[in-house]
């Protein structure tokens, strides 16, 4: 296990490429590189935090790691777990796509899934209930400092292999924890005025509606299909993020996501899950232009860099299902 620790958690993640995208330039009107979380181990940016989160965790000598998930944190947290030879246990909500690839997944490798009701909010106190076992320890999926500052891993490596400032970050929020780990490793790099535009999906629009109120806002339900920006409420550091650096906060529905996947699959040969899939749509039905002319980014934007976050919860048949639920052709 020795082999694995270090600064970030590098032992788990890997360093994913950074591509100029001809199709997504010419939508967006300027230079648009994509940082490929997709290609992540576990498919998707999660590794990053949750892995160095793990790590912590198992020096202080955890004897047991138990996530809540709504899909990306689960298998990120049950792959950290089997690199570190400590047993998990994954609470999935069962309104996520992939509830029957955990069914599948129980007894094999040290790590068990459970089922709870309804999102991510219930299968998040379930796990707080088991992790007051002794030496049992709770990953959340996106609300802790070590998580962050793994996820800033990213940041770090996109200015080692852009080689210059971009004009502007496109991400998806969720909980939070992305956001959070870009302003972090923007922090750490010197990037502090990049601004960054943060997409949600309507009906999982917890961080929009905490920035229009000013505070920590609840959501009554998740509504939109995108169910891995299902947190009803955001983290309070990602409210924090956005008196921080300049965050833009972007809703785009949900059949534009899902709309944005097809075309990037079509254009990238890459199938994203819905999540992934509000970022591209901000660029794909162009409003980058529109943030321009509204004075929210650069006139003159040179370059824009997205985070294509993952794709591991999502198949062609799931993406047909979403198509077919939309009302989609």
């Amino acid at each position: 296990m020795a082999a694995l620790l270090d600064r970030d958690g590098r032992g788990f993640h890997i360093l994913t490429p950074v591509l100029e995208s001809t199709a997504l330039s010419k939508a967006a009107g300027t230079r648009v590189y994509m940082k490929l979380e997709n290609v992540q181990p576990t498919g998707s940016f999660k590794i990053r935090g949750i892995g160095y989160f793990c790590q912590e965790a198992a020096k202080k000598g955890c004897k047991h790691f138990v996530c809540s998930t709504g899909g990306n944190a689960g298998f990120a947290t049950a792959y950290a777990a089997r690199k570190l030879g400590v047993p998990a246990t994954i609470i999935v909500p069962t309104s996520t796509p992939q509830a029957t690839v955990w069914q599948r997944q129980v007894g094999h490798g040290s790590f068990s899934a459970s089922l709870c009701r309804q999102v991510w909010d219930d299968a998040h106190v379930q796990a707080l209930a088991l992790a007051e076992t002794e030496g049992w320890v709770s990953v959340h999926p996106f609300d802790h400092p070590l998580i962050w500052q793994g996820h800033a891993s990213m940041v770090r490596e996109l200015k080692d292999l852009l080689g210059h400032k971009p004009g502007a970050i496109v991400l998806a929020v969720g909980g939070g924890g992305l956001l959070a780990g870009v302003v972090a490793g923007l922090q750490d790099v010197g990037w502090q005025d990049v601004p960054i535009v943060a997409v949600e999906t309507k009906g999982a629009d917890s961080f929009n509606a905490a920035l229009r109120a000013g505070r920590l806002v609840t959501l009554p339900e998740i509504t939109s299909v995108a169910k891995c920006l299902g947190a009803k409420t955001v983290s309070a550091r990602a409210l924090e993020c956005a008196s921080e650096c300049q965050v833009i906060s972007q809703l785009v529905e949900d059949v534009e996501a899902v709309q944005a996947v097809e075309l990037f699959l079509d254009d990238e040969r890459m199938l994203v899950q819905p999540a992934c899939g509000a970022p591209l749509a901000l660029l794909y039905t162009g409003r980058v232009q529109q943030l321009q002319r509204e004075g929210h980014l650069n006139p003159d934007l040179d370059s824009i860099v997205i985070i294509v976050c993952g794709g591991s919860s999502i198949q062609m048949a799931g993406l047909q299902a979403l198509k077919t639920q939309l009302g989609m052709k």
